[in-house]
């Protein structure tokens, strides 16, 4: 970073303090890494090869061919206008900022725990995801294991245990790790593409504009009974789910150069090639496909399925050995996603041991406890949700299913308090990174419309049960914050209160030898 000047260091540090915060984090990522973090999360070769069945066992062809390129514009809206404010207001745990800063210490408390919540449920779920695909690769087939509550958690506990030790060491070895995944997985989807395309009996590119329907048994059950339409729009899960978790670059803000340039393009762009590396891999894989009905058949096992009758063994292994690496080093960006929002939530007093979960280490600056506390709770939410189940639904299922809804949230809140804000005292300065007036509300709007989408379809049968747990949980919620955070939580440091923390500031960058 031999471009980061001393003069564009002081401006970072000027704006962070403007804030009222101290530069406690180290700053040691380029405006790649930080692209890298938010692609690393998202990584299409994660989610779009874990959920490839709701596409599969869905509409067919036509929900990748059509539902892909439409569902990752849905995450788009939400990636553009999260950017337009994260580059006015470039901190850690950005979200409950934006929410806090554009509307009131309500509406930043409430977004802060839809993602937090968001933000630990999806690590169980991206870790479980590398589980299974281990299994489905490895782990049988080579070792014999069986897939057992024991056997699954004492996996998690293990590769969750090597992502919070790789962030304990430091932001400088994260980054390095995740720049390269960024690396890996433009290269595994490409290549994955290249032999999906290779080993193709016959290229039917009609098959990826054709609607089926195989809800019910016709899909191995991945989805009831229902219309043609709905299976379709239900389908648009798979990439609403694959493309979220840009909202690292936001929470990775205090560690990143020229954070009000870097961070936004950060969101945008890693959405973009995710969507268009995605699109070429799936595009390729069901051109593969023998054939679309016996393929909906298998369910969630149609990834495993098709490379078996169609790959060859070593080929097949070096693929899935690609795959379960960045799938590991997807967790590990969430594990740095999740302890931002933590650390940025504590350090105003939002949560419990607010104290303990807020401090630096002056050796490794990152927020330790911060890393474990997030991801010792991923494991217990993966191990308590896996015991219980709601007729034949786990609740772990159902849970995930409300991990999507949680975080969309904590994205729609500030995307729509800033539609209000805009202009006014509240948001009177904008970033370098600006769409104007025009555009920014143009895509509130449409993230709006979209949240509705996403709910609608987030708590359709075998999910049902989502509704009856996201209206549970603002009902909880609401009697917390009137029974008593109201009296007790202050929220970020506004107006004076900023000029009142400049000692504090300048003894806690001591304390982490901050020059």
């Amino acid at each position: 970073m031999s471009d980061y000047t001393d003069v564009d260091k002081k401006q970072d540090m000027q704006v962070l303090h403007s804030m009222g915060y101290a530069q406690e984090l180290e700053r040691r990522m380029s405006q790649f890494s930080n692209f890298a973090v938010s692609f690393s999360i998202i990584c299409i070769l994660s989610g779009g090869i874990n959920s490839l069945a709701q596409a599969t066992s869905g509409a067919g062809g036509a929900s990748i061919g059509i539902g892909w390129p439409l569902g990752c514009f849905i995450s788009l809206v939400f990636a553009v206008a999260m950017a337009q404010i994260g580059s006015a207001y470039p901190t850690a745990g950005g979200l409950y900022h934006w929410g806090s800063i554009l509307g009131n210490r309500f509406t930043g408390w409430l977004t802060a725990w839809f993602n937090l919540l968001g933000l630990v449920t999806v690590l169980g779920a991206i870790n479980v995801g590398t589980y299974y695909f281990f299994m489905g690769s490895f782990g049988t087939p080579y070792f014999g294991l069986e897939d057992t509550t024991t056997t699954r958690i004492v996996f998690l506990a293990i590769i969750t245990g090597l992502q919070a030790l790789v962030n304990h060491m430091g932001i400088g070895l994260t980054a390095k790790l995740t720049d390269f995944s960024g690396y890996l997985i433009f290269a595994t989807s490409i290549l994955l593409a290249v032999v999906c395309l290779a080993v193709a009996d016959s290229y039917e590119i009609g098959r990826l504009f054709t609607f089926a329907n195989y809800s019910g048994e016709a899909g191995g059950s991945v989805w009831p009974e229902t219309s043609g339409t709905w299976v379709f729009l239900l389908g648009l899960l798979l990439p609403i789910y694959t493309i979220t978790g840009y909202d690292a670059s936001a929470h990775t803000s205090e560690e990143t150069v020229k954070a009000a340039h870097s961070v936004p393009r950060g969101m945008v762009s890693s959405v973009l090639w995710s969507a268009l590396f995605g699109y070429i891999m799936l595009c390729a894989f069901v051109l593969m496909i023998p054939n679309m009905d016996e393929a909906a058949k298998q369910g969630w096992n149609v990834f495993f399925w098709a490379m078996d009758a169609q790959v060859h063994p070593i080929i097949k292994d070096i693929l899935y050995l690609a795959i379960f690496v960045s799938q590991w080093l997807c967790g590990l960006a969430t594990v740095t996603s999740v302890s931002r929002m933590i650390f940025a939530f504590s350090r105003d007093g939002g949560l419990p041991a607010s104290k303990a979960l807020a401090k630096v280490s002056p050796t490794y600056r990152t927020p330790v406890a911060a890393i474990w506390t997030g991801s010792i709770l991923a494991v217990l939410f993966v191990w308590g949700s896996s015991l219980v189940s709601i007729g034949d639904t786990p609740v772990y299922t159902i849970v995930v299913s409300c991990t999507v809804i949680f975080l969309f949230f904590s994205f729609a809140i500030p995307i729509t308090l800033g539609f209000f804000a805009w202009g006014t005292s509240k948001w009177d300065k904008m970033g370098p990174w600006n769409l104007g007036e025009g555009i920014f509300k143009l895509f509130a709007v449409l993230s709006i419309i979209a949240m509705v989408l996403i709910f609608v379809l987030g708590i359709q049968p075998p999910n049902d049960w989502a509704l009856y747990i996201t209206v549970g949980f603002l009902i909880v919620t609401g009697i917390v914050w009137f029974g008593f955070e109201s009296r007790r939580f202050r929220g970020p440091p506004i107006g004076e209160e900023v000029a009142r923390r400049q000692a504090e500031i300048a003894a806690a960058e001591k304390a982490v030898g901050e020059a």
